[in-house]
């Protein structure tokens, strides 16, 4: 079973999908829900049932949902899909403000949660709230019929065609998904069916999933690597997800894994430390295929993860606007297509089928050749529709077709994508780009930072004499910044890579974000505070900058 290939229609696969395989279990979480995908189909249309009868108006498009990663939460997603609605799953580790901006922009008016999220969470939000509990209890015996009758008697075509199904085309639009936020205000990413159905596609067929996998499902669906890896995989292909709802709690996740053998696993380096920490050899006993995303895969993590749990983890890349997967090292076991893709320890793999790499000058946007490092641009079917609203924005990213990553990275004579830095972590000093990741990870290691510690990390202000400066925001340190200037010197870094001591700025906590990664904008914004940098003296500098470097010239 695979998304329908002549139209990619999401939901058309996933109706098909629940009718071949009624009985078969399908979806489960930590609180104790588990449904076949006849059961799934059923809640799924009661659902969509009480929406439009209890809920949404006829002219309301995009709908929130403030939920984890949950079997409600898959439900809510489909539900509303099938409703003709545009689900926008909302970051609930952000504050009020960053939620209340999304809602603003896309005009939600009602958002689906429950009394248990909200009350863990201290959040105000501009929206009308639909709890969950409230609306289970409208469920009336002619819903229940009626929707039992369609998922288990009812035909798919026929079932299509009265849903409206079959009129939904490639480009109409899925879901909307905000970006994190680390280097400017969220950004909606519009994601369409095409986008998400092709992305599915070229996963499947390189890891083939079938009627025996079951994906551990611990990733937020407000990030696409949980919503298409996660979610949209299991509504439209074969394997069967379970859910919780953080993907910090090594020991429950253990035990979901064990409890409905899991065979596929996608997190973060961080989380599978966590993992090797925490859960026991026989938790991922049936465990085939992992994938790290989102942060680089250090080989002793690999090393220590297969050593314990017998399966090696592999490293993919991904983007929001490539919905998400661009890039995948595939595990030599799955791989039908040995001569095509393969897997290369410190890439990112191979582009997936349909998209396309190129790397370019940062500047010139002259295309590289293979070995050398630019500026990563990709095009394919998953290259995401737009920013929404946004259309100055989605200019800036789009080069004729091409999505700009923002990445730096190099192609090998395979096609293999290493990634060595991002873009918004250079600064331009006296001309030259210096890399802010690899000061950042020369001072860690001089400071003794452990595998999860961040004891210091770069950012630049602006500089009239050489365009930037780097700053280092760092813990409480015992070894004072000069020391730590002249051994970074020592230690082979070029000059023009090494903070000036009087740099160094010492904060309570390091600025990150929910999900996890630097806060890029917090970093920066605190040390411009810091630096007495106002609004108005950081433009003059700017300024100041492009003069001397002479590209205001006529």
């Amino acid at each position: 079973m695979t998304p329908d290939a002549r139209h990619r229609n999401l939901l058309v696969s996933f109706v098909r999908n629940c009718k071949s395989q009624l009985r078969q279990s399908k979806v489960a979480d930590t609180t104790g829900v588990e449904l076949s995908a006849g059961k799934l189909l059923t809640a799924v249309l009661i659902f969509r049932r009480l929406l439009l009868r209890e809920v949404l108006g006829p002219e309301e498009k995009f709908v929130g949902l403030l939920l984890p990663p949950s079997a409600g939460a898959a439900i809510g997603n489909a539900a509303l899909s099938i409703a003709g609605r545009v689900p926008v799953n909302l970051n609930y580790t952000c504050s009020s403000s960053i939620i209340n901006s999304c809602i603003e922009q896309c005009q939600i008016r009602h958002v689906l949660t429950s009394r248990r999220v909200m009350d863990k969470l201290d959040l105000q939000l501009d929206a009308e709230l639909v709890f969950l509990e409230d609306l289970r209890k409208t469920v009336k015996l002619a819903d229940k019929l009626a929707s039992l009758l369609d998922a288990y008697v009812v035909p798919a075509a026929a079932l299509e065609r009265r849903l409206g199904l079959d009129r939904i085309k490639g480009d109409d639009l899925l879901t909307v998904l905000f970006t994190s936020g680390s280097t400017g205000d969220p950004k909606g990413v519009m994601l369409t069916h095409d986008n998400v159905a092709s992305n599915i596609e070229a996963m499947n067929s390189l890891v083939h999933l079938g009627r025996d996998d079951v994906l551990c499902g611990v990733l937020p669906f407000f990030h696409s690597y949980g919503l298409t890896g996660t979610l949209w995989t299991m509504l439209a292909l074969y394997p069967k997800a379970v859910y919780h709802f953080s993907p910090l709690d090594a020991k429950i996740i253990g035990d979901l894994c064990r409890k409905h053998k899991a065979t596929l696993l996608m997190g973060t380096p961080t989380f599978l430390r966590n993992y090797i920490r925490r859960c026991q050899p026989e938790d991922f006993a049936t465990m085939d295929v992992v994938f790290a995303s989102a942060e680089r895969l250090p080989p002793d993590v690999a090393e220590a993860f297969e050593k314990k749990f017998g399966v090696r983890p592999f490293e993919a890349y991904g983007a929001t606007e490539m919905s998400p997967l661009v890039s995948v090292n595939v595990p030599p076991h799955r791989n039908v297509m040995p001569d095509r893709y393969g897997a290369r320890e410190g890439s990112v793999g191979q582009p997936v089928p349909g998209t396309t790499a190129k790397v370019v000058h940062p500047d010139t946007g002259a295309p590289l050749p293979n070995g050398e490092a630019g500026l990563l641009l990709l095009t394919g079917p998953n290259v995401m529709k737009g920013y929404f609203n946004r259309p100055e924005m989605t200019d800036e990213v789009m080069r004729d077709g091409w999505y700009v990553t923002g990445d730096i990275a190099y192609l090998d004579d395979e096609g293999y994508i290493h990634i060595t830095g991002r873009q918004t972590r250079f600064s331009k000093i006296a001309g030259e780009m210096v890399p802010h990741i690899k000061i950042e990870e020369s001072i860690n290691e001089l400071l003794g930072a452990g595998e999860e510690e961040i004891l210091a990390v770069v950012t630049a202000v602006p500089d009239e004499g050489r365009g930037e400066r780097l700053i280092v925001l760092h813990r409480a340190l015992t070894t004072p910044p000069k020391e730590i200037c002249e051994r970074l010197l020592g230690s082979g870094l070029p000059n023009l890579w090494i903070p000036d001591a009087d740099s160094f700025i010492e904060v309570e906590e390091i600025p990150v974000l929910g999900t996890g990664k630097l806060d890029l904008r917090a970093m920066r914004e605190v040390a411009l505070q810091r630096t007495g940098l106002a609004p108005l003296e950081v433009e003059q500098q700017r300024l100041g900058a492009t003069r001397a470097s002479g590209l205001d010239s006529p």
